[in-house]
């Protein structure tokens, strides 16, 4: 964003400011420290969503159960600066509308749509707890980093589930509390020495910041963070007047309590004791004999380091089996395997009996990667989001249906892919 385009889209913000004067400490907090940093365009997410396999990849990961389509109603409750306009520009046959509380970030949502003439998005200035007020329901709903800042967060959710079509997905993202330990430190220590959000104020945290010890908790997540030295993004994570976060079980239970159920982990191998270094250990076994709920919870512990949780999550009356992948019956053979864009085989540096090595771009932990034979790689090669497990076992002559399960059984685990199980 130019510091010209910066001025007049605050200038825009100010004036719907004067006309809107609320109570709530976060609709003035993001009007003055817009989250995330604004963008000059979306070229580049317009480049990458124009793979059609990438689409259904979504969708897939969305609702593994039903026939793909594009025509999604789609909303994206916290917009922010941009991820109403990246979700326009991006599903261009779908119907979306962007709401967000910060009137700086609506202008900056605008000024996208205007620049790529966005007649797909419709962006309105609205909190969430007001989303009955649209008198309108969603495919999908998007909130991602916005209602762990509400002050009655149930509410906040109950609301998008009154939301959300029958069958529709809500992608939801919260913060969780043990890898951020660190944040909620400095937290604290902004609170105890009265620092406010001025620009001199924020220069001299981030100074402040420089000199952190090596040990503290908050280094290592300053140090993956490509936000770190930006003013608005640390006033966000250490002068945010209002969060909190949810352990997996404390996740559980408010998905629950707002009439909602849960599908699955948007990422889900850092979750399952079968993934990583877990499963190489003395108690794999007792992780995995456990109540999924409970390997959940444990893994988190285990990790020790998850600053968020990404749900996709259903309401309770949804009919379809939109998010459940079962290979206990032979039902497998026909799920259509499509792969995930963020996935990656590696082919040198090799271990021994190696010929390749999978990984997931997007996964946090390092360790979440796996070797695969040649007979795997045959099997994988296959994979083109169209042919169904049976039909690529036929062209790879694979018969040991066992091993063969087994295999797509790890990609699933491992983020590796989704399946298409409209057909079966």
């Amino acid at each position: 964003m130019t510091a010209t385009a910066a001025v007049v889209v605050r200038a825009a913000a100010a004036g719907l400011r004067k006309a809107r004067v609320s109570a709530d400490p976060i609709e003035d907090f993001y009007t003055r420290h817009p989250y995330p940093p604004p963008v000059d365009n979306l070229d580049r997410a317009r480049d990458e969503w124009r793979d059609p396999d990438r689409h259904r990849a979504e969708y897939h990961l969305l609702w593994s159960g039903k026939p793909y389509h594009s025509k999604l109603d789609i909303l994206v409750a916290g917009c922010g600066t941009w991820q109403a306009a990246k979700y326009a520009l991006c599903h261009p046959d779908a119907d979306v509308v962007g709401i967000d509380v910060s009137a700086t970030s609506i202008a900056y949502t605008d000024k996208l749509k205007q620049q790529y003439r966005l007649s797909n998005l419709d962006v309105r200035q609205l909190p969430i707890e007001q989303v009955p007020t649209l008198e309108r329901q969603f495919d999908l709903i998007v909130s991602t980093g916005v209602v762990h800042h509400l002050a009655d967060p149930d509410a906040g959710l109950r609301a998008l589930g009154h939301a959300l079509k029958p069958g529709g997905a809500l992608h939801l993202m919260v913060y969780a509390p043990y890898g951020r330990t660190g944040i909620y430190m400095l937290q604290e220590y902004c609170r105890r020495l009265g620092l406010g959000t001025s620009e001199q104020e924020i220069s001299d945290l981030i100074s402040t910041l420089e000199n952190l010890p090596q040990q503290h908790p908050l280094v290592n997540v300053l140090r993956g963070s490509r936000d770190a030295r930006d003013a608005d993004a640390l006033a966000d994570a250490l002068l945010n007047p209002r969060d909190r976060s949810y352990s997996v079980p404390q996740l559980f239970d408010f998905i629950e309590r707002s009439g909602l159920t849960f599908g699955r982990w948007y990422w889900q191998a850092p979750y399952l004791p079968q993934c990583g270094a877990v499963a190489a250990t003395p108690h794999a076994a007792r992780l995995a004999a456990l109540a999924p709920r409970a390997q959940y919870a444990a893994m988190e512990l285990w990790r020790g380091t998850m600053t968020a949780h990404t749900v996709v999550v259903h309401r309770t009356d949804a009919r379809e089996s939109v998010s459940e992948v079962c290979f206990d019956d032979e039902r497998w053979l026909g799920f259509v395997p499509v792969r995930l864009p963020w996935t990656q085989l590696i082919q040198e540096r090799l271990p021994p009996g190696a010929a390749g090595v999978l990984l997931n771009r997007s996964h946090q932990f390092h360790d979440l990667f796996f070797a695969i034979d040649h007979h795997d790689k045959r099997v994988f090669d296959e994979i083109d989001g169209h042919r169904t497990v049976a039909e690529i076992c036929a062209r790879t002559s694979a018969i040991d249906p066992a091993r063969v399960r087994a295999f797509f059984q790890k990609l699933w685990w491992y983020d590796q892919v989704v399946f298409d199980a409209s057909r079966t």
